[in-house]
Protein backbone atom coordinates (compact mmCIF):
# COMPACT_ATOMS: atom_id res chain seq x y z
CA UNK A 1 0.00 0.00 0.00
CA UNK A 2 1.34 3.43 -0.94
CA UNK A 3 1.31 6.41 1.41
CA UNK A 4 -0.21 9.34 -0.50
CA UNK A 5 -2.42 12.25 0.66
CA UNK A 6 -5.77 10.79 -0.35
CA UNK A 7 -9.06 11.11 1.53
CA UNK A 8 -10.70 7.79 0.68
CA UNK A 9 -9.61 4.36 -0.49
CA UNK A 10 -12.20 2.17 -2.20
CA UNK A 11 -12.66 -1.59 -1.97
CA UNK A 12 -14.82 -3.12 -4.70
CA UNK A 13 -17.20 -5.86 -3.56
CA UNK A 14 -19.41 -5.71 -6.66
CA UNK A 15 -18.75 -7.96 -9.70
CA UNK A 16 -15.54 -6.58 -11.20
CA UNK A 17 -12.01 -7.59 -12.07
CA UNK A 18 -11.04 -5.35 -9.13
CA UNK A 19 -13.22 -7.25 -6.68
CA UNK A 20 -11.71 -8.05 -3.28
CA UNK A 21 -12.84 -10.35 -0.50
CA UNK A 22 -13.93 -9.03 2.90
CA UNK A 23 -10.82 -10.66 4.34
CA UNK A 24 -8.51 -8.80 1.95
CA UNK A 25 -10.30 -5.52 2.64
CA UNK A 26 -10.00 -6.04 6.40
CA UNK A 27 -6.23 -6.46 6.13
CA UNK A 28 -5.87 -3.38 3.95
CA UNK A 29 -8.19 -1.29 6.14
CA UNK A 30 -6.04 -2.13 9.15
CA UNK A 31 -2.97 -0.88 7.29
CA UNK A 32 -4.61 2.50 6.76
CA UNK A 33 -4.46 3.15 10.49
CA UNK A 34 -0.65 3.07 10.30
CA UNK A 35 -0.39 5.82 7.68
CA UNK A 36 1.75 8.74 8.83
CA UNK A 37 -0.48 11.45 7.34
CA UNK A 38 -2.40 14.31 9.00
CA UNK A 39 -5.67 12.58 8.08
CA UNK A 40 -6.08 8.81 7.83
CA UNK A 41 -7.89 7.87 4.60
CA UNK A 42 -11.36 6.47 5.12
CA UNK A 43 -12.32 3.09 3.71
CA UNK A 44 -15.14 2.91 1.19
CA UNK A 45 -16.94 -0.26 0.15
CA UNK A 46 -18.29 -0.27 -3.41
CA UNK A 47 -21.49 -2.28 -3.93
CA UNK A 48 -24.18 -2.82 -6.57
CA UNK A 49 -27.65 -3.78 -5.31
CA UNK A 50 -26.43 -5.70 -2.25
CA UNK A 51 -28.64 -7.59 0.16
CA UNK A 52 -28.71 -5.85 3.54
CA UNK A 53 -27.57 -8.92 5.47
CA UNK A 54 -24.61 -9.48 3.15
CA UNK A 55 -23.73 -5.80 3.30
CA UNK A 56 -23.86 -5.79 7.10
CA UNK A 57 -21.46 -8.74 7.31
CA UNK A 58 -18.94 -7.13 4.95
CA UNK A 59 -19.09 -3.73 6.66
CA UNK A 60 -18.43 -5.37 10.02
CA UNK A 61 -15.56 -7.55 8.85
CA UNK A 62 -13.85 -4.94 6.68
CA UNK A 63 -14.49 -2.09 9.14
CA UNK A 64 -15.77 0.20 6.40
CA UNK A 65 -16.35 3.90 7.02
CA UNK A 66 -18.51 4.52 3.94
CA UNK A 67 -20.83 2.41 1.79
CA UNK A 68 -20.92 3.49 -1.87
CA UNK A 69 -24.00 2.20 -3.71
CA UNK A 70 -23.89 1.97 -7.51
CA UNK A 71 -27.16 0.18 -8.22
CA UNK A 72 -30.88 0.89 -7.94
CA UNK A 73 -30.84 1.12 -4.16
CA UNK A 74 -33.87 3.04 -2.88
CA UNK A 75 -33.84 5.93 -0.41
CA UNK A 76 -35.38 3.56 2.15
CA UNK A 77 -32.56 1.05 1.65
CA UNK A 78 -29.96 3.80 2.08
CA UNK A 79 -31.69 4.91 5.27
CA UNK A 80 -31.72 1.36 6.62
CA UNK A 81 -28.00 1.00 5.90
CA UNK A 82 -27.21 4.16 7.85
CA UNK A 83 -29.46 3.35 10.79
CA UNK A 84 -28.49 -0.31 11.09
CA UNK A 85 -24.81 -0.24 10.18
CA UNK A 86 -23.79 3.22 11.35
CA UNK A 87 -21.87 4.00 8.17
CA UNK A 88 -22.16 6.94 5.84
CA UNK A 89 -23.79 6.28 2.47
CA UNK A 90 -22.67 7.70 -0.87
CA UNK A 91 -25.20 7.18 -3.66
CA UNK A 92 -23.96 6.89 -7.23
CA UNK A 93 -25.93 8.14 -10.23
CA UNK A 94 -25.07 6.75 -13.66
CA UNK A 95 -25.32 9.86 -15.77
CA UNK A 96 -26.05 8.30 -19.18
CA UNK A 97 -29.06 6.50 -17.73
CA UNK A 98 -30.58 9.67 -16.35
CA UNK A 99 -33.25 10.34 -18.95
CA UNK A 100 -37.01 10.09 -18.84
CA UNK A 101 -37.14 7.10 -21.19
CA UNK A 102 -34.83 4.93 -19.08
CA UNK A 103 -36.29 2.44 -16.64
CA UNK A 104 -32.97 2.67 -14.78
CA UNK A 105 -33.23 6.41 -14.17
CA UNK A 106 -33.02 7.61 -10.57
CA UNK A 107 -34.45 10.82 -9.20
CA UNK A 108 -31.68 12.14 -6.97
CA UNK A 109 -34.08 14.49 -5.19
CA UNK A 110 -35.75 11.48 -3.53
CA UNK A 111 -32.52 11.01 -1.54
CA UNK A 112 -32.67 14.43 0.10
CA UNK A 113 -31.90 14.17 3.78
CA UNK A 114 -30.87 10.52 3.43
CA UNK A 115 -27.48 10.17 1.74
CA UNK A 116 -24.16 11.60 2.88
CA UNK A 117 -22.61 12.09 -0.55
CA UNK A 118 -23.53 12.00 -4.25
CA UNK A 119 -21.23 10.57 -6.92
CA UNK A 120 -21.72 10.96 -10.66
CA UNK A 121 -20.32 8.19 -12.85
CA UNK A 122 -20.65 7.09 -16.47
CA UNK A 123 -23.35 4.50 -17.04
CA UNK A 124 -22.14 0.98 -17.67
CA UNK A 125 -24.85 -1.62 -18.48
CA UNK A 126 -22.83 -4.49 -17.01
CA UNK A 127 -21.47 -3.20 -13.71
CA UNK A 128 -23.23 0.13 -13.23
CA UNK A 129 -19.96 2.06 -13.39
CA UNK A 130 -16.24 1.70 -13.75
CA UNK A 131 -16.31 1.89 -17.53
CA UNK A 132 -13.30 4.21 -17.73
CA UNK A 133 -15.12 6.64 -20.03
CA UNK A 134 -16.31 10.17 -19.36
CA UNK A 135 -19.85 11.51 -19.42
CA UNK A 136 -21.06 14.98 -20.44
CA UNK A 137 -19.50 17.15 -17.73
CA UNK A 138 -22.04 19.86 -18.53
CA UNK A 139 -24.45 17.79 -16.42
CA UNK A 140 -22.40 18.39 -13.27
CA UNK A 141 -23.53 21.87 -12.09
CA UNK A 142 -27.17 20.95 -11.47
CA UNK A 143 -26.20 18.00 -9.29
CA UNK A 144 -23.40 19.94 -7.59
CA UNK A 145 -25.78 22.73 -6.65
CA UNK A 146 -28.38 20.26 -5.35
CA UNK A 147 -25.77 18.44 -3.28
CA UNK A 148 -24.48 21.66 -1.76
CA UNK A 149 -28.02 22.70 -0.89
CA UNK A 150 -28.26 19.39 0.97
CA UNK A 151 -24.96 20.03 2.73
CA UNK A 152 -23.31 16.96 1.20
CA UNK A 153 -20.28 16.58 -1.11
CA UNK A 154 -20.48 15.88 -4.83
CA UNK A 155 -17.90 13.50 -6.28
CA UNK A 156 -17.21 12.84 -9.97
CA UNK A 157 -15.89 9.64 -11.54
CA UNK A 158 -15.70 8.23 -15.05
CA UNK A 159 -12.75 8.45 -17.39
CA UNK A 160 -10.62 10.66 -15.17
CA UNK A 161 -6.89 10.76 -15.87
CA UNK A 162 -3.86 12.70 -14.66
CA UNK A 163 -4.19 14.64 -17.91
CA UNK A 164 -7.82 15.78 -17.54
CA UNK A 165 -8.65 15.94 -13.84
CA UNK A 166 -7.35 19.49 -13.35
CA UNK A 167 -9.61 20.70 -16.16
CA UNK A 168 -12.62 19.04 -14.52
CA UNK A 169 -11.87 20.65 -11.17
CA UNK A 170 -11.19 24.06 -12.70
CA UNK A 171 -14.42 24.14 -14.74
CA UNK A 172 -16.91 22.37 -12.47
CA UNK A 173 -15.55 22.49 -8.91
CA UNK A 174 -16.67 19.10 -7.59
CA UNK A 175 -15.94 18.41 -3.94
CA UNK A 176 -13.96 15.30 -4.82
CA UNK A 177 -12.98 12.94 -7.61
CA UNK A 178 -12.96 9.15 -7.84
CA UNK A 179 -10.46 7.30 -10.01
CA UNK A 180 -9.62 3.68 -10.80
CA UNK A 181 -8.93 2.66 -14.39
CA UNK A 182 -7.38 6.06 -15.12
CA UNK A 183 -4.41 5.21 -12.91
CA UNK A 184 -3.86 1.68 -14.19
CA UNK A 185 -1.44 0.14 -16.67
CA UNK A 186 -2.49 -3.17 -18.20
CA UNK A 187 -5.23 -3.49 -15.61
CA UNK A 188 -2.93 -3.00 -12.63
CA UNK A 189 -2.62 0.10 -10.45
CA UNK A 190 0.38 2.18 -11.57
CA UNK A 191 2.08 4.07 -8.74
CA UNK A 192 3.48 6.74 -11.05
CA UNK A 193 0.02 7.45 -12.47
CA UNK A 194 -1.52 7.45 -9.00
CA UNK A 195 1.08 9.90 -7.72
CA UNK A 196 0.62 12.15 -10.76
CA UNK A 197 -3.17 12.10 -10.40
CA UNK A 198 -3.10 12.88 -6.69
CA UNK A 199 -0.57 15.66 -7.23
CA UNK A 200 -2.67 17.35 -9.89
CA UNK A 201 -5.83 17.07 -7.80
CA UNK A 202 -4.16 18.66 -4.80
CA UNK A 203 -2.66 21.42 -6.93
CA UNK A 204 -6.07 22.16 -8.44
Amino acid sequence: MVNLPVDYIGFVFAPSRRRVTPEQAALLSAQLKAWKTPEIPQSVGVFVNPELEELAAIVKEAQLDVVQLHGQESPQFCREVKERLGTRVFKVLSVQSLNENSEASINHELYAGVIDGLLLDTFDPLYGGGSGSTFAWEEIPAYRDWARAQGIPLFVAGGLLPSNVAELIDKYSPDGVDVSSGVESDGVKDIDKIAAFVGRVKQA
